[in-house]
């Protein structure tokens, strides 16, 4: 699975936590994030994380434009709830390109968590089969085409 992460500078720590608690879990998924979110969760963890633009600069929306071609699975967003209103502009269009896709977005640590447990006991697999660039989907398009 494609998993975004994005944390406000008042949520980093908070979010390289997490991801040191279920470093595990994400080890065996895909992983991309905004630029020092990533870094400081790579640096504390040892996981491969593609590192996007900051996400003042643009990188919450390549994680929306993503959302968009539906190549994420899951959103984890640790935000910061006293931030400008210009900002929660891109918030919601972030969260509603989730919504238009289907895609399971946590905006806290609690559900953070949620989501995390059931990744790992296999409860999206049907992202699996909802997306079309999954890898499920790319061998059934492969296979009938050799039929």
């Amino acid at each position: 699975m494609q998993i975004a992460i994005i944390a406000n500078d008042t949520k980093k720590e908070l979010m390289v936590q997490f991801c040191i608690a279920y470093c595990g879990v994400l080890a065996k998924h895909t992983i991309c994030a905004t630029k020092m979110t990533g870094k400081m969760i790579s640096e504390a963890t040892g996981l491969e994380i593609e590192q996007l633009l900051p996400g003042t600069q643009g990188g919450l929306q390549q994680i929306t434009s993503r959302l968009a071609y539906n190549e994420i699975d899951i959103v984890l967003y640790f935000r910061d709830t006293n931030r400008s209103n210009s900002s929660l502009a891109r918030d919601y269009a972030l969260i509603r390109e989730c919504d238009i896709n289907n895609v399971p977005v946590a905006t806290n640590i609690a559900t953070a968590e949620v989501l995390i447990c059931a990744l790992d006991r296999g409860d999206l697999d049907w992202r699996d089969i909802v997306n079309p660039n999954s890898e499920y989907n790319r061998k059934k398009r492969m296979s009938a085409k050799k039929n």
